[in-house]
C-alpha cells in the first residue's frame, strides 16, 4: 500500500509517498499545477507496486486542478478536512513548532495510512457538489452586495422621497429578482414628480407604469401614493442631478438582483441533478434556495459515518470539558465546523419559529426548550441540531435504497 500525501498550494503542490511503517518510498518534492509536471506526478505513482491512494486537504479551490487530473487519470483520490488532519499527530514530544510544506506532505501520507480503509474517494460527484456549492457561496456574496445597495438607496430616497421604499409589499418577483419599489423610485425619483401632478394624471401616468412593468394596478393604491407624496419633506430638489443620483443607485441594484434571480435558478437546477434533491425540498421551512443551499454545504451524506459526525460538521457539537472531579455541565459548541452551513441552517430554523407549524417534529422541539426557559440561541441551536439529525437519517434511507448492500 502507498499513501500519497499532497501538500497543496497555489499554482504548485509537495508531494511524499509512505509504506506501513514510515517508509518513506518517494521523499518530498514539488510539482507545478501543469499539464506536463502532473503527467509526470501520475506516470510515477502508476509505477509504484501495490495499491495506491492520494490524500489531500481542501485548500479554498486551489486542490481542484491536481484532484481531477489525479482521478480523471485512474487514480484514487480523497480530500479531507484540514481540521482532521490539523488534529491528527499532534502528540509530538517536541515543544518547538515546526511547519513546513515537506512535513505536511508526508503527515499527510501518514494520516492516509492510518485511515487508510476509511478514506472518503473524490466522487464523479464531486463536480456537480462543488460547482453547487460555488454557487452558493456566489449568492451569499451577492446578497451582501444587495443589502449594501439598498441600503444605500433608501439613504438616497431619505432626501429626495422619504420612506418611498415602504410603498409597496409586493414580494420579489423571481423571473428577475426586480422588487416594485425599486423600479418604482427609477420612475419616479422624487416626490415632487408625483406631487406636482394632478391625481388624474398621475393615476393614468400609474396605470401605464404597471402594464409596461408587469405590475397590478388599482385606483385605491394609486390614490394612497399620491397623498403619501404630496406630504413628503424632501431635502433635495427636484432637478436632473438628482434624479440621475437615484437613476445610477436603482440599476446597480436592479443589476445585482438580476444576478441573484439568475444565480438561485441555476444553483437550484444544479442540486435538482443530486438525488437528495425531492426528500431535501420536502423538509419544512425549506425552498428551492435553502434546500440547494443545504444541499451545496452538507455534500454527500455517506461521507459521514454517522449523524454525529454531521452534527460535528457543521460545528454545532458541544465537545464533553472534564477534568479530575470537574465535570462542566455548561458547553458551548464547537464552531469548528462549516459556519456556512451553520448560517444557512439558522435562516431554516428562522422560518420555522416564524412559521410555527404545530405537527412539525423540529418546531415542537424548539417550543419545548423555548418554554423551558432557554435563551434563543440555545433554542434554536438545539433545533439546528435535531434538524440535521433528521436530515442524515432521511437522506441516508434514500441512498441506502438507490445503492442496497448486497
Amino acid at each position: 500500500m502507498n499513501a500519497v500525501g499532497i501538500d497543496v498550494s497555489k499554482g504548485k503542490s509537495t508531494v511524499a509517498v509512505l509504506r506501513p511503517f514510515g517508509e518513506i518510498v518517494v521523499s518530498p518534492f514539488d510539482v507545478s499545477h501543469n499539464p506536463k509536471e502532473l503527467s509526470e506526478l501520475v506516470t510515477l505513482l502508476k509505477t509504484l507496486d501495490g495499491h495506491t491512494k492520494v490524500v489531500m486537504e481542501y485548500t479554498g479551490n486551489y486542490y481542484l486542478p491536481i484532484a481531477l487530473f489525479l482521478r480523471n487519470n485512474g487514480l484514487f483520490v480523497s480530500v479531507v478536512n484540514p481540521i482532521l488532519v490539523k488534529d491528527y499527530g499532534t502528540k509530538s514530544l517536541s515543544v518547538r513548532k515546526c511547519k513546513t510544506d515537506k512535513k505536511d506532505s508526508l503527515k499527510l501520507a501518514a494520516f492516509a495510512l492510518d485511515r487508510w480503509s476509511d478514506l472518503p474517494e473524490f466522487n464523479s460527484q464531486s463536480q456537480s457538489r462543488l460547482l453547487l456549492k460555488s454557487y452558493s457561496r456566489q449568492y451569499n456574496q451577492y446578497i451582501k452586495l444587495k443589502v449594501m445597495l439598498k441600503n444605500n438607496l433608501i439613504s438616497l430616497l431619505d432626501q429626495t422621497f422619504p420612506a418611498a421604499n415602504t410603498l409597496f409589499s409586493t414580494p420579489t418577483r423571481k423571473a428577475d429578482g426586480h422588487e416594485k419599489w425599486v423600479d418604482f423610485v427609477l420612475k419616479h425619483p422624487h416626490s415632487e414628480c408625483i406631487s406636482k401632478k394632478s391625481f388624474s394624471s398621475f393615476s393614468k401616468s400609474y396605470l401605464s407604469w404597471c402594464r409596461k412593468y408587469g405590475y397590478n394596478f388599482s385606483e385605491s393604491k394609486a390614490r394612497s401614493i399620491y397623498d403619501f407624496a404630496c406630504n413628503r419633506s424632501p431635502s433635495l430638489p427636484f432637478n436632473e442631478s438628482s434624479s440621475l443620483l437615484i437613476s445610477n443607485a436603482v440599476s446597480q441594484l436592479n443589476r445585482i438582483n438580476e444576478t441573484i434571480a439568475s444565480l438561485a435558478k441555476e444553483m437550484n437546477a444544479l442540486a435538482a441533478t443530486l438525488p437528495e434533491y425531492d426528500v431535501v425540498m420536502s423538509f419544512f421551512g425549506v425552498g428551492s434556495v435553502l434546500g440547494s443551499q443545504l444541499i451545496a454545504e452538507i455534500g454527500d451524506v455517506s461521507r459521514f459515518s454517522n449523524k454525529k459526525a454531521l452534527v460535528g460538521f457543521a460545528g454545532l457539537d458541544a465537545p464533553p470539558f472534564q477534568s479530575g472531579s470537574f465535570n462542566s455541565q455548561s458547553r458551548k459548541i464547537s464552531k469548528r465546523g462549516s459556519s456556512d452551513l451553520r448560517k444557512t441552517l439558522f435562516q431554516v430554523m428562522s422560518v420555522i419559529l416564524q412559521n410555527a407549524p404545530a405537527d412539525n417534529s423540529v418546531f415542537q422541539f424548539m417550543d419545548k426548550k423555548r418554554a423551558e426557559g432557554k435563551h434563543f440561541y440555545v433554542y434554536m441551536t438545539a433545533a439546528a441540531n435535531k434538524f440535521l439529525r433528521i436530515y442524515y437519517a432521511r437522506v441516508t434511507e434514500l441512498l441506502n435504497s438507490l445503492n442496497p448492500v448486497a
